[in-house]
């Protein structure tokens, strides 16, 4: 049987759909978790830039201190008393390593040289304020930030030693990278002055601008940090991914097994208006006229092409499909019919086949009703056929659906009669017309004594029973004569037509 219009996929090929059902999630996931790390990151780089601008900003507000302390002093000569007083800033204000007093450029007094002179080039600071220099005569390749406090032609220097300033570097975050940036000198965590701009970081770069001094930092991470964060932060998480992942590939799993099964392939070709009614003419026994028709049930498949009955009908009663599948067939037979109504003989016989789960409710007669008001009164005689594939529990609901039924002008036929294990208990139990003799009792007429014994076991009894009665499955010409002889009412076979399509049909009908 076809499971879907395309073929049931392979093993391998559900198997790698259900790797990738599994893996979506995770993916997804990771993704997700990704971004967030990455924000995560962002907001901390930026934290820790102001925090960076807070210690930076309150080491430069001693260096100011200082400064403003000693402003009085500049151009008083460079003497003991001088140079205690350079020295006594040195010693009370953290973080400020030396003092200078400079007169007209001219630095003559410092702290730790006492009187001297050297030149100083104004140029040389930011804004005419901060120098980052890469040591001095005293401490040469050590980092220093120069402070320069200027007030007409005096001028003050205070300086801040570059370990203060790495070490700040170092403890402000354990993780970030960062840069202190002053005009175009940076200085990093080792101590090193670079005559440069910084580098951005890989990860989460974020620069920032002390609003009272002229200097910036850098912060950020080095690359990887983000899946170092995420492993460090979302374990639990992860492990809710993989749980989420493996519960989705089980779930898509069993939903590819599901839709490969009959049913769900059943009620996809329901959908799709896939089966479709073939017709079969039913003849008189005596005159060979047609007389009717029974209606068979095919499936057109987009792929397979027509499906043989056998191989999806038992799965259609099984699920239950078969109810709303012959009602799709008799909707679809009355509109092709009922136009050309006029055309039949009164009384024209159509042969629907029904299962016992028809008759769990009484939903049936309203589906015969709608079919027989397509057509004009008198002119069909709609027979239900009761297959005996399952068996028609005799309930309160059966009984009163049969009574309907009759009362509404259909009859019962039971099919394949004398095959089944219930078709004598259902001449007790219910009120029917019409005994189909099943076509293998017909295949053995002139073959098997016993089989012809048991057909006309069977012809007598609807006799005695005032049933009429149908005969499948008739082949030859001995057959029809032999039932004929025996009058069997209707006839039924390839001798008079294989089952077709309802314009196939309708053109045969019109030459006979």
């Amino acid at each position: 049987m076809p499971l879907t219009a395309k073929g049931p996929l392979k093993r391998s090929t559900r198997n790698l759909w259900t790797l990738l059902i599994g893996l979506l999630p995770v993916l997804l996931g990771v993704v997700i978790l990704y971004m967030q790390a990455e924000r995560a990151l962002i907001q901390s780089s930026q934290q820790t830039a102001e925090e960076a601008i807070r210690q930076f900003d309150l080491m430069l507000d001693n260096t100011d201190i200082a400064a403003r302390s000693l402003m009085a002093q500049v151009g008083q000569p460079c003497d003991n008393f001088r140079q205690l007083a350079l020295r006594e800033q040195v010693t009370r204000r953290p973080f400020v390593r030396s003092t200078n007093l400079v007169w007209r450029n001219d630095n003559y007094c410092s702290s730790l040289l006492g009187p001297s002179s050297f030149t100083l080039d104004p140029a040389n600071y930011v804004d005419g304020k901060l120098w980052l220099m890469n040591g001095n005569p005293v401490t040469p390749n050590t980092a220093l930030l120069v402070y320069r406090l200027q007030e007409g032609e005096r001028a003050v220097l205070a300086t801040i030693d570059g370990y203060h300033l790495s070490n700040a570097l170092r403890l402000i975050s354990r993780f970030a990278e960062l840069q202190l940036q002053v005009g175009p000198f940076w200085l990093a965590d080792d101590g090193q002055v670079h005559p440069s701009i910084a580098p951005p970081a890989p990860v989460a770069p974020y620069q920032m601008a002390s609003s009272r001094y002229p200097y910036s930092v850098n912060s950020g991470f080095p690359e990887g940090d983000i899946w170092l964060y995420m492993k460090s932060q979302y374990p639990a998480l992860f492990s809710l991914l993989i749980f989420f992942g493996v519960l989705a590939a089980v779930l898509g799993h069993w939903l590819q097994k599901r839709s490969s099964s009959p049913s769900h392939e059943l009620q996809r070709a329901l959908e799709a208006a896939e089966f479709i009614p073939y017709f079969q003419p039913v003849v008189r026994g005596d005159t060979k006229q047609w007389a009717g028709i029974e209606v068979l049930m095919r499936w057109k498949h987009p792929r397979e092409g027509l499906v043989r009955p056998d191989l999806f009908i038992p799965f259609a009663e099984h699920s239950g499909l078969i109810v709303p599948m012959t009602r799709s067939l008799m909707q679809q037979t009355a509109l092709l019919l009922a136009p050309h109504a006029h055309t039949f003989i009164d009384d024209f016989h159509i042969g629907i086949n029904i299962t016992a789960s028809h008759c769990q409710d009484l939903e049936l007669l309203e589906d015969c009703r709608e079919f027989l008001g397509m057509f004009p009164p008198g002119k069909v005689r709609l027979v239900l056929e009761l297959t005996e594939r399952e068996l028609v529990e005799p309930t309160a609901i059966t009984h009163s659906l049969f009574e309907e039924l009759h009362k509404l002008g259909v009859m019962i036929a039971i099919d394949d009669f004398g095959t089944g294990h219930s078709s004598l208990g259902y001449l007790r139990k219910f009120n029917v017309d019409y005994l189909k003799i099943d076509q293998s009792f017909v295949a053995m007429i002139g073959v098997d004594a016993l089989s012809r014994h048991i057909l006309d076991s069977i012809i007598e009894l609807s006799g005695k029973l005032e049933l009429g009665i149908v005969a499948e499955g008739v082949e030859t010409v001995e057959q029809q004569d032999y039932l004929a002889a025996h009058g069997v009412d209707f006839l039924q076979g390839y001798l008079f037509g294989r089952p077709m399509p309802g314009e196939e049909f309708l053109q045969a009908l019109a030459r006979h």
